[in-house]
Protein backbone atom coordinates (compact mmCIF):
# COMPACT_ATOMS: atom_id res chain seq x y z
CA UNK A 1 0.00 0.00 0.00
CA UNK A 2 2.69 2.12 0.90
CA UNK A 3 4.50 1.64 -2.14
CA UNK A 4 1.38 2.56 -4.39
CA UNK A 5 0.62 5.54 -2.31
CA UNK A 6 4.76 6.41 -3.12
CA UNK A 7 4.06 5.57 -6.66
CA UNK A 8 0.70 7.88 -7.20
CA UNK A 9 2.78 11.14 -5.57
CA UNK A 10 5.66 10.38 -8.14
CA UNK A 11 2.84 10.79 -10.64
CA UNK A 12 1.36 13.07 -9.58
CA UNK A 13 4.63 15.08 -9.16
CA UNK A 14 5.61 14.36 -12.50
CA UNK A 15 2.68 15.42 -13.90
CA UNK A 16 2.19 18.91 -12.34
CA UNK A 17 5.87 19.55 -13.37
CA UNK A 18 5.18 18.30 -16.86
CA UNK A 19 2.07 21.03 -16.93
CA UNK A 20 3.54 23.83 -15.30
CA UNK A 21 7.13 23.22 -18.06
CA UNK A 22 5.09 21.97 -20.91
CA UNK A 23 5.10 25.54 -23.17
CA UNK A 24 1.35 26.32 -22.86
CA UNK A 25 2.87 29.86 -23.77
CA UNK A 26 2.20 31.13 -27.37
CA UNK A 27 5.31 31.00 -29.60
CA UNK A 28 5.34 34.97 -30.24
CA UNK A 29 8.98 35.01 -31.98
CA UNK A 30 7.34 35.72 -35.60
CA UNK A 31 5.18 38.61 -34.33
CA UNK A 32 8.45 40.22 -32.66
CA UNK A 33 10.41 40.12 -35.43
CA UNK A 34 7.46 41.99 -37.62
CA UNK A 35 7.37 44.30 -34.50
CA UNK A 36 10.74 44.94 -34.50
CA UNK A 37 11.12 45.18 -38.40
CA UNK A 38 8.34 47.57 -38.50
CA UNK A 39 10.10 49.75 -35.77
CA UNK A 40 12.94 49.40 -37.78
CA UNK A 41 11.29 51.34 -40.90
CA UNK A 42 9.62 53.79 -38.68
CA UNK A 43 13.27 54.71 -37.40
CA UNK A 44 14.70 55.05 -41.02
CA UNK A 45 12.00 57.40 -41.65
CA UNK A 46 12.46 59.70 -38.53
CA UNK A 47 15.89 59.60 -39.21
CA UNK A 48 15.25 61.40 -42.68
CA UNK A 49 13.42 64.61 -40.54
CA UNK A 50 17.43 65.23 -38.66
CA UNK A 51 15.56 65.39 -34.90
CA UNK A 52 18.70 64.04 -32.50
CA UNK A 53 15.37 63.28 -30.02
CA UNK A 54 13.43 61.59 -32.31
CA UNK A 55 17.00 59.43 -33.20
CA UNK A 56 17.85 59.06 -29.55
CA UNK A 57 14.34 57.91 -28.84
CA UNK A 58 14.82 54.31 -30.50
CA UNK A 59 17.71 53.51 -27.41
CA UNK A 60 16.75 52.08 -23.31
CA UNK A 61 18.20 54.98 -20.98
CA UNK A 62 21.04 52.43 -20.50
CA UNK A 63 21.81 51.27 -24.29
CA UNK A 64 25.52 51.52 -25.84
CA UNK A 65 25.97 52.56 -29.62
CA UNK A 66 29.21 50.98 -31.48
CA UNK A 67 30.72 53.69 -33.96
CA UNK A 68 33.57 52.70 -36.09
CA UNK A 69 37.17 54.33 -34.77
CA UNK A 70 35.12 56.05 -31.73
CA UNK A 71 34.61 54.83 -27.79
CA UNK A 72 31.69 53.04 -27.13
CA UNK A 73 28.72 55.60 -26.25
CA UNK A 74 27.03 54.13 -23.49
CA UNK A 75 23.69 56.20 -22.32
CA UNK A 76 21.14 57.94 -24.17
CA UNK A 77 22.99 61.59 -23.62
CA UNK A 78 26.28 60.30 -25.10
CA UNK A 79 24.63 59.12 -28.05
CA UNK A 80 22.60 62.36 -28.22
CA UNK A 81 25.57 64.43 -27.90
CA UNK A 82 27.61 62.10 -30.18
CA UNK A 83 24.53 62.45 -33.09
CA UNK A 84 23.63 65.88 -32.61
CA UNK A 85 26.74 67.29 -35.00
CA UNK A 86 25.70 64.49 -37.68
CA UNK A 87 22.13 65.10 -38.17
CA UNK A 88 22.95 68.47 -38.33
CA UNK A 89 25.35 68.29 -41.46
CA UNK A 90 22.64 69.31 -44.35
CA UNK A 91 24.56 65.97 -46.54
CA UNK A 92 23.37 63.69 -43.89
CA UNK A 93 21.48 60.66 -44.85
CA UNK A 94 21.09 56.96 -43.39
CA UNK A 95 19.34 54.18 -44.76
CA UNK A 96 19.41 50.85 -43.30
CA UNK A 97 17.21 47.24 -44.02
CA UNK A 98 17.93 44.45 -42.18
CA UNK A 99 18.68 40.82 -44.21
CA UNK A 100 18.67 38.98 -40.74
CA UNK A 101 16.16 39.23 -37.68
CA UNK A 102 15.84 36.47 -34.74
CA UNK A 103 13.77 36.72 -31.68
CA UNK A 104 14.31 34.76 -28.07
CA UNK A 105 12.21 32.03 -27.53
CA UNK A 106 11.28 34.16 -24.29
CA UNK A 107 9.72 36.72 -25.91
CA UNK A 108 12.17 39.77 -25.02
CA UNK A 109 15.01 39.81 -27.15
CA UNK A 110 15.56 40.35 -30.42
CA UNK A 111 18.37 40.63 -32.68
CA UNK A 112 18.59 42.16 -36.54
CA UNK A 113 21.31 42.14 -38.79
CA UNK A 114 21.50 44.19 -42.05
CA UNK A 115 23.44 47.15 -44.63
CA UNK A 116 23.15 50.39 -43.90
CA UNK A 117 24.17 53.43 -46.23
CA UNK A 118 25.13 56.74 -44.51
CA UNK A 119 26.10 60.13 -46.39
CA UNK A 120 27.86 62.70 -45.16
CA UNK A 121 30.30 65.81 -45.54
CA UNK A 122 33.79 65.82 -44.36
CA UNK A 123 34.62 67.09 -41.11
CA UNK A 124 37.11 69.37 -42.58
CA UNK A 125 35.74 69.94 -45.75
CA UNK A 126 32.01 70.45 -46.24
CA UNK A 127 32.21 70.78 -49.67
CA UNK A 128 33.12 66.79 -49.72
CA UNK A 129 30.65 64.54 -49.52
CA UNK A 130 31.64 60.79 -48.10
CA UNK A 131 29.19 57.79 -48.65
CA UNK A 132 29.81 54.76 -46.33
CA UNK A 133 28.40 51.49 -46.44
CA UNK A 134 28.38 48.74 -44.02
CA UNK A 135 26.58 46.37 -42.04
CA UNK A 136 25.02 46.89 -38.79
CA UNK A 137 23.81 44.78 -35.42
CA UNK A 138 21.03 45.92 -33.24
CA UNK A 139 19.49 44.15 -30.30
CA UNK A 140 16.21 45.46 -29.42
CA UNK A 141 14.31 44.56 -25.84
CA UNK A 142 10.50 44.39 -25.06
CA UNK A 143 9.85 47.16 -23.03
CA UNK A 144 7.17 47.14 -20.18
CA UNK A 145 4.22 49.13 -22.29
CA UNK A 146 4.82 46.18 -25.41
CA UNK A 147 7.45 48.33 -27.61
CA UNK A 148 10.63 47.12 -28.78
CA UNK A 149 13.76 49.53 -28.04
CA UNK A 150 17.68 49.44 -28.82
CA UNK A 151 19.94 48.37 -26.17
CA UNK A 152 22.76 47.74 -28.30
CA UNK A 153 23.88 48.98 -31.83
CA UNK A 154 26.86 48.69 -33.25
CA UNK A 155 27.98 49.92 -36.95
CA UNK A 156 30.58 48.32 -39.37
CA UNK A 157 32.07 50.32 -42.72
CA UNK A 158 33.11 48.36 -45.33
CA UNK A 159 35.28 50.47 -46.40
CA UNK A 160 39.04 49.37 -46.15
CA UNK A 161 40.76 51.28 -43.47
CA UNK A 162 43.41 53.81 -44.23
CA UNK A 163 47.00 52.86 -44.57
CA UNK A 164 48.61 53.98 -41.53
CA UNK A 165 52.00 56.13 -42.69
CA UNK A 166 55.33 54.77 -43.17
CA UNK A 167 58.12 55.82 -40.36
CA UNK A 168 61.49 54.66 -40.67
CA UNK A 169 62.67 53.89 -37.42
CA UNK A 170 64.99 55.93 -35.59
CA UNK A 171 68.69 54.41 -34.98
CA UNK A 172 70.11 54.37 -31.61
CA UNK A 173 73.49 56.25 -31.65
CA UNK A 174 74.09 55.02 -28.25
CA UNK A 175 77.22 52.83 -27.80
CA UNK A 176 77.30 49.21 -27.88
Amino acid sequence: MLRFGSVSACILIFGITTACTNSSATDTREADVRAVRDVEAAWVKDIGAKDVDKFVAYYVGDATLLMPNAPALNGKEAIRAALKPMLADPSFSLTFQDTRAEASKGGDLVYTTGTYTMTSSAPKNPKSITTDKGKYLTVFRKQPDGSWKAVADMINSDLPLAQAPKTTPKRSRGRR
